[in-house]
This record gives structure tokens, C-alpha cells and sequence, in this order.
């Protein structure tokens, strides 16, 4: 519809230009004659060897360390492992003996309300005034009577030292707890940073080790490379020395007509070493070129001698179409004249008919008495 102006995409115009470089570098390869190699390039099968030689040699080197960092890691990760098992069977120990020496059954707040030895504990029947068995009904125990106050004083006091002295122990328990897991935590900590310090010392020498062998791989890179251009260079001094030798002895640069025929069709030609045509050659072709202007010149004049023929004919048919025309004027002049004429003739007779019968046939006009008697005789 609207043609509008965009301005290219430039990565697309970068893609594009390399595409087409590299595509003039293929054609430049492929049709050079000194560097091109019937069937197979083996300059570019050397390249792509020697760089998947180098591409497994870095993937060799990256997989060796990867598996020092894996072992590391596993190392660690083991260690890390026994250190968490060992700290969870310390504190699974300390908590079991926690409850066998703290946790008894006997030492609970309210064993006595179930303890199962209770009802054999207990004192006999009526033994005192203050025996729980005796209620305000047995009138053994009154309201406001007190007999036993100073034992459960005494009880009380006791209750509450023991309960104090418990406190005092489960605090310091707490305390010894928590410097215990403060130590472990410290210890913990301690061995972390021991190993964090040893995981990196080991990752700087493999460090070190892989920029060694990068370093090393690099060098015998570098050696090879240098020993690849020195051969490509004497190889290629070589080809062109024998270029040199082959254009000196071959045809290629003689004028051999010979040399440009083809091996298995003769009557084709080497386009890179043809030279030309010979004379014999142009001059059969000039001798061909010369009949086939004689023939093109008979050809011209037998078109020519045919379009004045028709011009001829044309011209003879337009004359007898003009004399035709003309007899058809004079005809249909001459029938419109006896056309007139007719008419005249015919007018005239007409006029004749009329006058006779107004002069005699239609001289007496009926009367209203003729009109009643011809009523009367029709009745």
C-alpha cells in the first residue's frame, strides 16, 4: 500500500555481511586454482580436526575439575554428615540421661495422686483427729480446729525448701545446658571456619593446578599453531615453486588448441584453458554468418515483393468496392425516380376516382322521407 523508509535492523545487516563474506571466502577457496583440491578440502579438514582436538582437550581438563571440586565437596559434605550425626547422638544421650536422673517418677510434683502404692501407704482408720478418712459427720473434726498446725508448718516449709532447692537445681541445669551448647556451638563454629579454610586452600591450589595446565595446554597450543604456519608456509612456498615449474613447462600458457579440447566430449571445450577460437575456425564461422545474410537478404526481398502484391490487391478491391458503391447510388437514384413517378400515376388515378364519384355517383344526397320508408319497408 504505503512504501515507508525503515531504516535496516543492524544485527540483521551484521548477520547478512558476515553470511556474505564468508560465502566469498568459500568461493574464493573453491575457485582458486592453486589452493583447490579435487574432491575433499584438506585444509578445512585439518582445521575442524584440529579444533576438535583442542575442544576435547579443554573439555577433558574442565571434566578433571569438575571432579576435584566433586570430590572436595563430597569430602565436606561426608564430614559435615558425621559431625551432625555425632552432634544429635550427644544430644539425644544428654536428654535421655536428663530424664533418667531428673525426670524420675518419684520426684514429680503430683506423683502422689497417682502413684499406684498409695492406698497401702496410707494410716488406718480413726488413728487421730486429723484423719482425712473423718469428716464433720463422724464429730471427730470440727470447723476452726486446728490440733495439727504446727506439723503442717513444719510440712509446708519443707514443701516449700524442697520445691526452692528444685528450682535452684533445674536453673542451674539450664545454665550448665546452655554453656554446654554455647561450647558445642563454638566447637561447631571452630570446625566450620577449619574447614571452610582447608576447602579453600584445596580450591586455590586446584586453582592453580587448572591455570598450570591451562597455562601448559596453552603453550602446546601456541608451539603447535607456530609448527602448523611454518609447514603451511613451506607448503606453500612448495606449491608455488611447482606452479611456477608447471606454468614454465605445461600448455597452459602456450596457444595448444589442443590443450582446451575436452577429454570425453570432443566437441566441448576447458573453459580455464581456452585460448580462443583459430582462424579456421572464425572463418567458417564469417562463411556461415555470409549465407545466412544472403539467405536473410532473399528472405527481405521475397517479404518485400509479397507486401507489394498485397498492396496491389488491396488497392484493385478498393477501386471495384468504390465502383460498386457508385452502381448501387445510380440504382437507388433510379428506383426513387420510378418510385416518384408510380406515385404520381397513382395520385392522379386516385384524384380521377374521387372527382368521378362526387361528379356522379354522389350527386343526390338522401332525404329524411328516403330514411322512413327504408325503416317501414325493413319492418
Amino acid at each position: 500500500m504505503y512504501q515507508v523508509d525503515l531504516s535496516p535492523d543492524p544485527k540483521e545487516a551484521a548477520a547478512i555481511e558476515a553470511r556474505r563474506n564468508q560465502e566469498k571466502e568459500r568461493q574464493s577457496r573453491f575457485f582458486n586454482v592453486r589452493t583447490r583440491v579435487m574432491g575433499v578440502d584438506v585444509k578445512a579438514l585439518n582445521s575442524q580436526v584440529e579444533e576438535r582436538k583442542l575442544r576435547e582437550a579443554t573439555d577433558q581438563s574442565k571434566e578433571a575439575a569438575y571432579g576435584t571440586y566433586q570430590e572436595q565437596y563430597d569430602l565436606v559434605a561426608q564430614m559435615l554428615e558425621k559431625e551432625q550425626a555425632e552432634r544429635t547422638r550427644r544430644l539425644a544421650k544428654k536428654v535421655q540421661e536428663f530424664r533418667e536422673q531428673k525426670q524420675q517418677l518419684k520426684n514429680r510434683r503430683e506423683f502422689d495422686l497417682w502413684d499406684p502404692g498409695r492406698l497401702w501407704m496410707e494410716f488406718p482408720a480413726h488413728l487421730s483427729h486429723s484423719d482425712p478418712p473423718c469428716g464433720p459427720a463422724s464429730l471427730q473434726y470440727f470447723a476452726g480446729e486446728d490440733l495439727e498446725r504446727a506439723t503442717c508448718l513444719k510440712m509446708q516449709q519443707e514443701q516449700f525448701s524442697y520445691s526452692l532447692e528444685r528450682q535452684l537445681q533445674e536453673q542451674q541445669q539450664v545454665k550448665a545446658e546452655e554453656k554446654c551448647a554455647d561450647m558445642l556451638n563454638d566447637q561447631l563454629r571452630l570446625a566450620v571456619d577449619m574447614q571452610a579454610a582447608q576447602l579453600a586452600k584445596l580450591e586455590e591450589s586446584c586453582r592453580m593446578a587448572m591455570m598450570s595446565a591451562m597455562a601448559n595446554a596453552n603453550k602446546a597450543q601456541a608451539a603447535e599453531l607456530a609448527e602448523q604456519q611454518r609447514c603451511e608456509q613451506q607448503r606453500e612456498q612448495e606449491a608455488n615453486l611447482m606452479e611456477i615449474q608447471n606454468q614454465i613447462t605445461s600448455d597452459l600458457l602456450t596457444e595448444n588448441p589442443q590443450v582446451a579440447q575436452h577429454p570425453v566430449a570432443p566437441h566441448r571445450v576447458l573453459p580455464y584453458y581456452w585460448r580462443g577460437m583459430t582462424p579456421e575456425q572464425r572463418a567458417a564461422i564469417r562463411k556461415v554468418q555470409e549465407v545466412q545474410r544472403h539467405e536473410k537478404e532473399a528472405q527481405r526481398q521475397a517479404d518485400k515483393a509479397l507486401d507489394a502484391e498485397w498492396e496491389g490487391q488491396a488497392l484493385h478491391l478498393a477501386q471495384a468496392a468504390m465502383e460498386l458503391e457508385e452502381q448501387e447510388r445510380e440504382l437507388c437514384a433510379e428506383f426513387r425516380r420510378g418510385l416518384g413517378s408510380f406515385n404520381q400515376q397513382l395520385a392522379k388515378e386516385q384524384k380521377a376516382q374521387q372527382n368521378y364519384l362526387n361528379s356522379i355517383i354522389y350527386t343526390n344526397q338522401p332525404t329524411a322521407q328516403y330514411h322512413l320508408q327504408f325503416n317501414t319497408g325493413s319492418r
